[in-house]
């Protein structure tokens, strides 16, 4: 059986745009997590969007994996900045006292051009 998610990389100038549709959840997420993993994360280099507006479901898993991007982001000198978060994982990060650990891009996906 296929996993329930597309992950879509996504390059412009100066930001890489990772986009994620469907059920993101424990048995899903490391598609994520190996799609993020060759991304060139460094100071001065691209901006890192997760954009998670056509994300349908997620769990505790999924947010350990968000949290371990953060934390890669991090060590590389870069941001990890969410966007579109749909309501469930606003919940999600709510309830585990988590969403102050993001920073959050609002708007739509950044086009050729934009600098996030």
């Amino acid at each position: 059986m296929q996993p329930a998610l597309g992950v879509d990389v996504t390059t412009y100038d100066h930001t890489v745009v990772v986009s994620v549709s469907g059920e993101l959840d424990t048995d899903t997420s490391p598609l994520v997590a190996r799609a993020t993993g060759t991304l060139d994360l460094r100071p001065g280099g691209p901006a890192l969007v997760l954009d998670l507006a056509g994300v349908t479901f997620i769990d505790a898993g999924a947010l350990n994996m968000l949290l371990a991007l953060r934390h890669n982001a991090r060590a590389h000198g870069t941001t990890l900045r969410l966007r579109a978060v749909p309501a469930q994982a606003q919940q999600l990060l709510d309830l585990t006292g988590t969403r102050h650990l993001f920073t959050y891009c609002p708007g739509p996906a950044p086009g050729p051009g934009t600098r996030v």
